[in-house]
């Protein structure tokens, strides 16, 4: 599938998806999440591909959806900036929502910091190893908005209590602490964390295909069969949470480089 924005390629049993838009710091936009499910379908049908790693280029793995496109979006008619951010929201639900449903493990490459959006691509990944300069964190709040898809999937990942510590206090954590909490799997050395991510993907490809994707289903339907409909509940609430002065003044003040002033 070409694209100037993501790069997909195999290489034996591992498919590899690259969030290739390194100047933005690999921020996503509309177009990105529609190409991201559009690789995932491709790599399911493609039979030798037993694994997948996701990683970005650069030296940041992403830095979630792109603040100027939603910036951009609120100077639109009520009506149609109302579709634009519900649409947006549901669109990066699918996504996420499509990487637990993958039938292949989806190992995360954490070259670089992972925030917002980008912080839930890597939770919605089966392995994270990342390299020691992968600050994780969810932003949102101080940008007037809510972190609505991320919320469920975190509290699945990590627990309520480390999840209400991140998502409130919005701050930037260490790559060592975000191990500490069990959000990156392994901690490496950034030249090996590629070899180290194709090394995990071929020990998945050394399963049945169908035992791992039966453990996949355990996990995600019986384990977690709340969080389909929390990740829909959360979509909702981000995309309300766009429609209010605080997001508007959030986003305004991110693209202008200033502090936000709240009301």
């Amino acid at each position: 599938m070409p694209s100037q924005t993501i790069d997909v390629r195999v290489t034996g049993a591992i498919g590899t998806i690259v969030l290739n838009r390194p100047r933005r710091c690999n921020a996503l936009t509309r177009s990105m999440l529609l190409q991201l499910e559009e690789a995932l379908g491709d790599l399911h049908l493609e039979k030798r591909v037993r694994a997948v790693v996701l990683t970005g280029s650069g030296s940041v793995f992403c830095a979630g959806m792109d603040v100027h496109e939603m910036h951009a979006a609120a100077s639109l008619p009520e009506e149609q900036k109302a579709q634009d951010w519900g649409d947006t929201a549901e669109a990066y639900c699918e996504l996420v929502t499509k990487m637990i449903q993958f039938p292949k493990p989806i190992i995360a490459s954490v070259n670089g910091p992972a925030v917002a959006g980008g912080a839930g691509l890597v939770l919605a990944c089966d392995l994270v190893v990342a390299a020691e300069s992968a600050q994780f964190g969810l932003p949102e709040p101080r940008r007037g908005l809510v972190s609505g898809v991320v919320a469920p999937l975190l509290a699945f990942r990590v627990g309520g209590g480390a999840a209400a510590r991140l998502l409130v206090s919005s701050s930037l954590y260490t790559a060592s602490e975000a191990h500490r909490l069990g959000i990156y799997h392994e901690l490496i050395d950034e030249p090996k964390l590629w070899a180290r991510c194709v090394q995990l993907g071929e020990e998945c490809a050394a399963g049945a295909p169908e035992s791992v994707q039966l453990t996949k289903r355990l996990l995600y339907e019986t384990i977690g069969e709340q969080l389909a409909t929390q990740l829909t509940v959360g979509a909702a609430m981000s995309a309300t949470a766009r429609s209010t002065e605080a997001a508007q003044e959030g986003l305004a003040s991110f693209v202008e480089k200033r502090k936000p002033d709240w009301k």
